[in-house]
């Protein structure tokens, strides 16, 4: 590694360090500002305001890493540029190819620690910040549906009365085999109640129908444990849950998603995908921040970082637009998410062409 690239890559690294520190603080003193007067009731502990930030700050931090990476090489390349650097590196021989290595250098050790954070770290750290917001801010959950059918899988159909999810209770249990246009098996129940120890589920008034070719067999009892498809935690709340799933987790949740033939597989699909994006989106935004700000401005350094703010909020708008495509299923998640990078992977191609070098 030479002196040059030694100089660029320490100056981006910290400048990124800078930018995140600077704007996960703002950010962080605005969600305490609206949340002071949750964390002031008596039932709320300290410790677990600190832990909840612990959690949050990482969770930010790696979310705006994208843009604050953006925002850091505009930044670093626009100074360099208004001290005519630039032009003395290019001048001395150095290709802007050359120049660029440093840069993406930067980039690929910003986007290793942002995968593996985003994969692994912050989801586990996720669950803890959002078992926090369920029982402090937003209140316990509590199941409200009413005569819920689901299909659990593509032959099996569940119905449920009513459920209580806080003591794992369910009413009016039927769960029906259906193959084809024929009912095969009815199982159903008064309740069914969930018995941890031997995690499975209790059926009290329960009774079974088998349909055969010729009549069928009919059986009752007043209790019996079966181990069911379903679990307790299917009936908690659903809300943002692929944050707090890693990568491993995510593809499981995929799948039995799938395997039971139900719908809201997209919304994992395109966490997933995304999340597999975001090295990628680092590399494309440091060549465009390179692009933008490498030409000396009148207007100075003040200019190009003001363009460059323009470019992430296009970038967001971008990324926010394909996430809700996605979601609703007009265009398949893997092709939805790539759209922002592909994008400005053109537009930079472009870009780099009228660059002097």
């Amino acid at each position: 590694m030479k002196i040059l690239d030694r100089y660029i890559l320490q100056k981006l690294l910290t400048t990124f360090l800078f930018v995140v520190f600077i704007i996960v603080a703002i950010i962080v003193v605005i969600d305490v500002t609206e949340k002071i007067s949750e964390f002031t009731k008596p039932e709320v502990p300290l410790g677990r305001i600190f832990q909840y930030y612990a959690d949050f700050i990482p969770w930010i931090a790696n979310l705006i890493s994208p843009i604050t990476v953006f925002i850091a090489t505009v930044f670093v390349t626009a100074n360099m540029a208004s001290h005519t650097e630039i032009i003395s590196i290019l001048s001395s021989g150095v290709s802007f190819k050359r120049m660029l290595v440093p840069y993406f250098g930067a980039a690929l050790i910003i986007a290793i620690v942002s995968f593996y954070f985003n994969g692994w770290v912050i989801p586990e750290a996720n669950k803890s910040r959002r078992s926090f917001e369920i029982e402090f801010i937003e209140g316990n959950f509590y199941f409200s549906k009413t005569d819920f059918h689901i299909q659990v899988s593509p032959t099996e159909y569940l119905y449920l009365q009513r459920y209580d999810n806080n003591r794992d209770l369910g009413h009016k249990f039927t769960m029906e085999r259906i193959e084809g246009d024929s009912l095969k098996e009815k199982l159903s129940a008064n309740q069914i109640e969930w018995n941890d120890s031997t995690k499975k589920w209790r059926l009290k008034r329960w009774q079974r129908r088998i349909i055969l070719e010729k009549g069928e067999e009919v059986s009752f009892g007043a209790v019996m444990d079966s181990t069911l498809v379903i679990l307790p935690k299917d009936f908690q709340s659903q809300h943002r849950l692929w944050e707090t799933l890693t990568l491993p987790e995510l593809t499981k949740k995929i799948d039995e998603i799938t395997r039971r033939g139900l719908e809201g597989a997209k919304i994992y699909k395109v966490e997933k995908y995304f999340r597999y994006t975001m090295p990628f989106t680092v590399f494309v935004l440091v060549f465009i921040g390179v692009i933008v700000s490498s030409r000396k401005s009148r207007g100075g350094t003040g200019l190009q970082i003001a363009i460059g703010f323009i470019i992430s909020f296009i970038f967001i708008i971008f990324v926010i637009t394909s996430r809700g495509v996605a979601e609703g299923g007009i265009i398949p998640p893997i092709i939805a998410v790539w759209i922002p990078n592909v994008v400005f992977s053109i537009v930079g191609m472009f870009m780099y062409r009228y660059v002097p070098r």
